[in-house]
């Protein structure tokens, strides 16, 4: 007799915790949103959130944090991001209330649980990315200035080289790739966050927050900053532009005014910038 064979209990509970790894989960919500369109958005949404549930499993909401990244590396690297944020919107208030971290609690004392702790947890994930992600899209950047320079001048020299022979155009170095990519989702972050405070997700503390960091750079302006305020500015600006805060939009737009005017700012971000002033004082 087999003394070695597992229990069938045992092989039924093995194979639940494999079907709920973080493998499985990242293989399954990629899928998912992957298929996400409004004609599917109910049917989609109502799987995604049966997923981010199964932290009522868990003492520390480690699925639920997982989808949400998931679902924010989507949103910001997708030009539909008021699709993502109205996912994000229906996650909050259909989320199950027993979800909950033990290691974050109310001012009671109690874990944070349900709606509340999925708006925490996205909240933290868009301070990190909008804090932290400009060190890692500079150094990108600057990385590609290099090598584009590089490319240049080998380029040069291979054509003085071969005269009269027929120089093939070097493809683009993956430096260039990568900072096109940082620029596309940096674009695709403040973006996103527009559209969350759209739905209601985020404050407008939060934008002006935003606003102020982006424009904050008076002496040596970084272009990607300048491009993502009159992204996010397109995004909510008609929203944000009320008469209780009427000041504070006066103050945002004189900058701009001088940044639409500056040397150290290219032609077509110069450009960006007159759009954004013209279509407000259009209102």
């Amino acid at each position: 007799m087999d003394r070695t064979r597992s229990k069938p209990g045992g092989n039924l509970k093995a194979m639940q915790i494999d079907r709920d790894s973080p493998d499985i989960v990242d293989r399954k919500v990629k899928a998912l949103l992957n298929e996400l369109t409004m004609e599917k958005f109910d049917s989609i949404s109502d799987q995604l959130i049966a997923w981010a549930n199964k932290s009522e499993k868990e003492k520390d909401g480690r699925t639920l944090v997982q989808v949400i990244r998931l679902v924010f590396e989507k949103a910001t690297d997708e030009a539909t991001s008021e699709m993502y944020a109205l996912l994000c919107r229906k996650m909050m208030e259909r989320i199950s209330s027993k979800v909950q971290d033990d290691g974050i609690k109310a001012t009671d004392g109690k874990p944070i649980a349900g709606g509340q702790l999925f708006r925490k947890y996205l909240l933290n994930r868009c301070q990190e990315d909008f804090e932290r992600g400009w060190v890692a899209k500079e150094a990108t950047a600057a990385a590609a200035a290099v090598k584009a320079s590089r490319d240049e001048a080998a380029k040069a020299a291979n054509q003085q080289s071969k005269e009269g022979e027929t120089e093939e155009v070097a493809p683009y170095s993956d430096e260039y790739h990568d900072a096109q990519k940082a620029r596309r989702q940096g674009l695709g972050l403040v973006k996103f966050i527009g559209e969350l405070f759209k739905v209601q997700m985020l404050t407008e503390r939060i934008m002006h927050e935003c606003i102020k960091k982006l424009l904050g750079n008076v002496e040596n302006p970084e272009e990607e900053e300048i491009e993502s305020v009159c992204t996010l500015l397109t995004t909510v600006g008609a929203s944000l532009d009320t008469p209780k805060v009427r000041a504070h939009m006066d103050v945002y737009f004189s900058r701009m005014k001088e940044l639409s005017k500056s040397q150290n700012v290219s032609s077509r971000v110069q450009l960006m910038l007159q759009d954004i002033i013209e279509l407000r004082e259009r209102k």
